[in-house]
């Protein structure tokens, strides 16, 4: 059976492009992704990162969830360190109320910025996750007891459940743990240098059965770039190529167009380092992508494949999220 295909939103502000149209855009995104037939729309969470304009997915899940109909929306994901975790029950039940049996609560310990950048946002340590994600369902079930200082508060709306929660992974340390909570697992291999199949078999391993999931569910994140030709593809792939060498770099541009990455002059250990990322991405015509994502889907057995294409123009990303679409169908 083939996967489900779904989209991951970082939200890519590309070169030339305002950082608020770059928030409209996801708007496209979200709509082309529902007449696809996309499974669910996610939003990332990250900060002070000119190249990255999802700051607040709640805020742009609300308005996305008002302008479709069918597609499960949700959060790929929410950074609990940065939040108090109540906050997040808040956000995430309010977003059931008016989206009822729509939307999804992924879950990250990364801080998805940089170390001025949590300050600011008086962010907590990743370390305390776990402690953190209990916390959260304590106060949304109403599980302290009377002595405690929490006893008696309410997650309003109170009516709404909360959402189904996911746990992020890109290295295998949270897979046991969403396992044995019966929660869902989505692993990064969009970015992660790490292979997912070590902490899949940890997630499967350790799964026990929830209300919300009776079976074990993975969503593998997947880097795609698809264009009408192989050519083409590799053609906006550059942009992808000098994004990860100022990654490195730290530096958090904004998405470089072909036309600047192909201006670039690469050292050859900036070439070599381009070659070890293209490892990550999927890249090519629709049957080319079409059969790197089958093959991935059925190494890794994962339950969804979740497409995130950081491509430079707007038409072509959304014309690349198109073709992976038909081609998969075709099977």
């Amino acid at each position: 059976m083939p996967p489900d295909l779904s989209v991951l939103d970082l939200v890519p502000v590309p070169s030339g492009t305002a950082a608020s149209q770059a928030v409209r855009n996801s708007i496209d995104l979200a709509r082309l992704a529902e007449a696809c037939g996309y499974t669910r729309y996610w939003i990332s969470e990250h900060h002070s990162m000119p190249a990255i304009a999802s700051s607040s997915p709640e805020v742009l899940l609300s308005r996305i969830g008002a302008l479709t109909d069918r597609i499960r929306i949700g959060s790929g994901g929410i950074m609990l360190p940065n939040h108090a975790p109540m906050r997040v029950a808040e956000h995430f039940r309010t977003l059931e109320a008016l989206y009822p049996g729509r939307v999804d609560l992924g879950l990250g310990r990364a801080p998805g910025s940089d170390m001025r950048a949590n300050r600011a946002l008086h962010a907590g340590s990743g370390e305390h996750f776990a402690e953190m994600l209990d916390e959260m369902l304590s106060l949304a079930e109403d599980r302290y007891p009377a002595d405690h200082p929490y006893a008696g508060v309410k997650v309003v709306p109170e009516d709404a459940p909360m959402p189904p929660i996911w746990i992020l992974g890109s290295s295998g340390a949270s897979a046991e743990m969403a396992g044995a909570a019966g929660y869902g697992y989505s692993f990064a291999s969009h970015f992660s240098p790490m292979p997912p199949e070590p902490a899949l078999e940890r997630y499967r391993y350790a799964f026990a059965p929830s209300e919300r999931f009776t079976e074990p569910h993975i969503i593998l994140g997947v880097s795609v770039i698809c264009a009408p030709t192989d050519e083409e593809a590799e053609a906006l792939a550059t942009t992808v190529d000098l994004m990860w060498l100022r990654l490195r770099r730290g530096q958090f541009l904004p998405l470089p167009s072909p036309e600047e990455a192909r201006a670039y002059s690469y050292s050859d250990l900036e070439r070599n380092a381009v070659r070890e990322n293209r490892a990550r991405h999927v890249i090519g015509a629709p049957e080319t992508v079409a059969k790197q994502l089958r093959d991935m889907a059925r190494r890794t057995d994962a339950n969804e494949l979740m497409i995130v294409s950081n491509i430079h123009d707007a038409g072509a990303r959304l014309r690349s999220y198109e073709l992976v679409a038909e081609a998969m169908a075709r099977e």
